[in-house]
């Protein structure tokens, strides 16, 4: 009689460990899931962008004949900004491929500021209707990218801070739960970065 009582309470706490440890898991899947939704947001964002850009070189490019580096220049940098793209999205959170993102899109903001900085100067430009509605999109949708990217960085905070607390770290670690990397901005680039392109038409 004794021997089965002994028995049953180390069955309830074995039961009561690994429903424990479950929960931790599904903790841990549900912030990972959560932190990479968040970086589906930036790609729909950058996507965005990208298919933003041909467009504004297209109606800058009739009027700025004389800008040709420019323009070659931005669409050089959202080619690079679209690989880094890609080698985030086959391994989100990885910290080399976040930085690699960041890079390449500090580069494109940077161009694409000299390139609405460079059509101030040309008045028709300016005034070119199909120009003002690509600048305000591109506006708009830097903001989004901004948003986003600060939705993806809590999510990660949030998961990476789950994993590395006890108990949860036990079962992070037993599970291959590896630490997620935040979109950081280099520090070189962080004022142009931060600050969307100025759009005044």
């Amino acid at each position: 009689m004794g021997s089965l009582l002994i028995l049953l309470v180390f069955l309830g706490l074995v039961v009561a460990v690994a429903l424990w440890a479950v929960g931790i898991y599904n903790g841990l899947v549900t912030s990972r899931n959560a932190w990479k939704n968040a970086f589906a947001q930036i790609d729909v964002q950058l996507q965005r962008r990208f298919d933003l850009i041909p467009n504004l070189v297209e109606t800058a490019k009739a009027y700025m004949g004389h800008e040709r580096e420019t323009l070659e220049a931005v669409i050089a940098a959202r080619s690079a900004a679209q690989s880094g793209l890609a080698a985030a999205k086959a391994d989100p959170g990885d910290a080399a491929a976040m930085a690699q993102l960041a890079a390449s899109q500090g580069q494109l903001n940077g161009v694409l500021g000299r390139l609405l900085a460079v059509a101030e100067a040309y008045p028709d430009l300016k005034a070119n209707q199909n120009m003002m509605q690509l600048s305000e999109e591109l506006a708009s949708t830097e903001n989004r990218v901004a948003f986003a990217r600060q939705a993806y960085n809590d999510a990660v905070m949030a998961y990476n801070n789950k994993r590395e607390t006890f108990p949860s770290s036990v079962v992070a670690g037993s599970f291959g739960f590896a630490p997620a990397a935040l979109l950081d901005i280099p520090a070189e680039k962080a004022a142009q970065v931060r600050e969307a392109p100025k759009v005044q038409f």
